[in-house]
Parts: structure tokens; C-alpha cells; sequence
């Protein structure tokens, strides 16, 4: 049996997902397990492990992985991202990041552009322009102020692009302007593992030496440091 994990702890909670690859070119999502925010340095190794001995596997079934590379929480991302290179480079088996925004914009059935929305904070808002189709083509990805987004967001329904987010609060300030949204239930690691299968199809892996987060954001450091004299 050929096994990809999928690792997401870019969010306050995090999840595995562990997916059967058919014979067929399809995935089969064999188990999703929760993992708890705020303690997934402890927690991942542990529940990857767990999750495995469950379904009578080990490390070495493991043939690909996929992991949410952002944006997200700086932190959880460091996470996730650190433990999928370190088995990806033991295994010596393929590694295929995948952005949280893909997985929003590809969270419906819809076809053409679209764009695809989450809270980062601070007011702000991470927005993803996806051309959805066979492939899909990431137009653009760029962290924009509420205000912003919302001027943006209502050329885009102008234009006839569909707006996605999973961010009840966003949704609702979308609604509260006129504009309008679909919002669907926030992805987890078996989205992450479907559209990994998807990108590790068409050769798009990274090698664990060359994978990096996609904060899209400074970080705090960044923000406050002290210019140079």
C-alpha cells in the first residue's frame, strides 16, 4: 500500500490525514486526526506515529508527503514544516507544499477564477486569485488591508469572480457590503493530502532543503525592528 501524509498546523488547530494511493490515480483519505493548538511540537511526532501503528504501518510505507505551507501561524508552520523535512529527508521521499489559499479556492465545484480569502489578523486579509481548471493557476497571492480587500472584492464580483473564505467574520463583512461570498468549512489535512496527490501527479515537489513557509506577511521581527544607523 502506497501512503501520503498530510501535516496542516497552520491554524490555531492542526490535523494529519493519512491517504491510500490507488492504482487508478485516485486517493483514498484512510483517517483525519485532530491536533490540539498550542501544543503541536509535542503532539505531532507522536500522533504521526500513532496514526500509522493504527492502520498497521509504519514510516518506511510512507512514499510522499504534503504539508500546508501557509500562510498561517508563523509558529505552527515552523512545526509542521521542520517534521515533514526531517521525514521527507530520512525516507528520501517527495515533499509537495501546498498553500492554504489553493485549498480555500478549490473548496467548491466552481470553475474559473476565483477568489479565495482568510482573517490574517490585524485587519487584514490573505487573498489568493486562482484561475481554477485543469491545471489550476495561482494568480496572485498578497496580504491586503479589510479595506482593500473589500474594494478588491467588489471589482471581483463585478467581474464575475466567485469569492470563497471559511472566515465566518470575513463572510460577514462581505455580506454587510453588498458583496457577495460562499463560504465553506475550513480545510483540514485530508484537502491538503487530495490536492497534494494532485500536484504530486504533475511532478510539483520540493526537496526538504528548499522548503520554506508561505507567511506571505513579516513577520513581528521583521515589522519592529529598528531600521540601520
Amino acid at each position: 500500500m502506497k501512503i501520503l501524509l498530510a501535516v496542516d498546523t497552520s491554524g490555531k488547530n492542526g490535523s494529519l490525514a493519512l491517504g491510500s494511493i490507488a492504482g487508478d490515480g485516485r486517493i483514498d483519505i484512510l483517517e483525519v486526526a485532530a491536533l490540539a493548538g498550542g501544543t503541536f511540537s509535542a503532539q505531532l511526532v507522536p500522533q504521526i506515529t500513532a496514526l500509522l501503528e493504527t492502520h498497521g504501518l509504519t514510516k518506511f510505507d510512507l512514499e510522499a508527503f504534503a504539508v500546508a505551507s501557509g500562510p498561517g501561524s508563523f509558529t505552527g508552520l515552523r512545526v509542521g514544516l521542520a517534521a515533514i523535512k526531517a521525514l521527507a529527508e530520512a525516507l528520501a521521499k517527495p515533499i509537495v507544499a501546498i498553500s492554504l489559499l489553493e485549498a480555500v479556492a478549490r473548496g467548491t465545484s466552481v470553475q474559473g477564477r476565483v477568489l479565495a480569502a482568510l482573517d490574517a489578523g490585524r485587519t487584514d486579509v490573505y487573498a489568493g486569485d486562482y484561475e481554477l481548471g485543469h491545471p489550476t493557476r495561482m494568480c496572485s497571492e498578497r496580504m491586503l488591508s479589510r479595506e482593500e480587500f473589500l474594494a478588491e472584492a467588489n471589482g471581483a464580483v463585478a467581474a464575475k469572480i466567485q469569492i470563497i473564505t471559511p472566515d465566518a467574520a470575513l463572510a460577514d463583512a462581505l455580506r454587510s457590503a453588498g458583496i457577495a461570498v460562499r463560504q465553506i468549512a475550513y480545510p483540514n489535512a485530508a484537502d491538503i493530502a487530495r490536492l497534494g496527490y494532485e500536484h504530486l501527479k504533475l511532478g510539483h515537489t520540493t526537496l526538504p532543503e528548499t522548503l520554506d513557509a508561505n507567511y506571505i506577511r513579516r513577520t513581528d521581527a521583521e515589522i519592529f525592528a529598528k531600521p540601520p544607523r
